[in-house]
């Protein structure tokens, strides 16, 4: 894997739709993130797609790909964790494109900085808090844990 990612070349001023991958091994995981982001995060990123997968063969080939300008990770998927591929993705993507893990409880957050996440989320997902720290990420910014 040596492909770059879009992340930053993507603008709002030109219309340009970003793409939000999303990875768990749950279907309702998926449902609850990309609801909780919705559409449009924030006015000025514009408006994102999601392209949910379900399998680690998945997130590679997108990733690989340059076509994904954010990831949301589940660090609870089975049988391989969100924590664990963030890691790899980072180390063997050049350009790696950001990521988000999401977690299960308060006290993981420490392993989702391990594993190299530009942020995190914890479940229950707050819509408001999910939606800003995409926006944060996908602006470049580097955004507090949030939860």
């Amino acid at each position: 894997m040596s492909s770059a990612g879009n992340a930053g070349n993507s603008s709002a001023s030109s219309g340009a739709v970003r793409t939000i991958l999303v990875f768990s091994h749950r279907a309702p995981v998926r449902e609850s993130i990309t609801n909780a982001v919705g559409r449009r995060p924030a006015p000025d990123v514009g408006r994102v797609k999601f392209l949910e997968v379900g399998g680690v063969a998945e997130v590679l080939a997108a990733m690989d790909s340059g076509q994904v300008d954010l990831a949301i990770l589940d660090g609870e998927s089975q049988p391989t964790g969100g924590m664990g591929l963030c890691r790899q993705l980072k180390n063997e993507i050049t350009n790696c494109p950001p990521i988000v893990i999401a977690v299960q409880r308060r006290d993981d957050r420490w392993l989702a900085t391990w594993s190299q996440a530009d942020a995190v989320l914890v479940h229950p997902l707050d819509p408001l808090t999910a939606a800003e720290t995409v926006a944060d990420v996908l602006r470049g910014g580097v955004p507090a844990v949030r939860h």
